[in-house]
């Protein structure tokens, strides 16, 4: 009954000593001046003044030895704690870094995603306007070709040469080459450059159409 009532006693002054506003000067003569004991650790004790709005952590090394006593300052079990939070500060500080370096490298992959995509959004109008152009360039080499293969068909239906009496001679005629076909040459030329044109053409226009397939 007796250990119990000091063990009650031991514990009703350390949560006093907590509650109550206090001094602390450590060591190195920094002073803290009505401050309250918020948090004690294995370490250390955290010290809080209300009115400056201060929070501090103090660490039983740094605070003279009657204070150590009073919070039943263990050296052994200090170092193993601190190490201990030393290592669980560490690895949260590793686990940080390496959220930070997957979410740039996230960032990274998916800004290259979209430029990638934005590169072949704009190649794809490209070829989807030069494939236009290429079908009415193909257009109306085609017509051309049409109108010269009726042109040319009109011409080739005409006589090649006409005959003509001579103004001299009452019964003499001559032969001449009809005029009206004086085109046909330039015309085939020409009939030659479209066919060439179309299948030229034809050609750009179907590698564009596979390219985009």
């Amino acid at each position: 009954m007796k250990h119990c009532q000091t063990a009650l006693a031991i514990l009703a002054a350390l949560c006093a000593s907590i509650a109550l506003a206090d001094d602390f000067k450590t060591i190195d003569g920094t002073e803290y001046k009505n401050v309250t004991v918020t948090k004690q650790e294995l370490d250390g004790i955290t010290v809080t003044n209300k009115k400056a709005g201060v929070i501090v952590k103090l660490y039983f090394t740094e605070l003279p030895k009657e204070v150590q006593q009073r919070f039943n300052y263990d050296p052994e079990k200090a170092a193993a704690y601190s190490a201990e939070q030393n290592s669980a500060q560490e690895q949260l500080r590793k686990q940080r870094e390496e959220a930070l370096r997957q979410k740039a490298e996230t960032a990274r992959k998916n800004n290259e995603q979209l430029t990638k995509d934005q590169a072949g959004i704009q190649w794809n109008a490209a070829q989807t306007q030069n494939a236009q152009a290429l079908r009415t360039q193909l257009q109306q080499l085609q017509e051309e070709k049409n109108d010269l293969l009726r042109r040319i068909g009109q011409i080739e239906m005409l006589p090649e040469y006409l005959s003509q009496r001579s103004a001299t001679a009452r019964y003499h005629r001559y032969s001449y080459k009809n005029p009206a076909r004086a085109d046909l040459p330039s015309l085939k030329d020409r009939l030659n450059d479209v066919n060439r044109g179309i299948e030229q053409t034809g050609e750009q226009l179907q590698q564009i159409e596979q390219a985009q397939h």
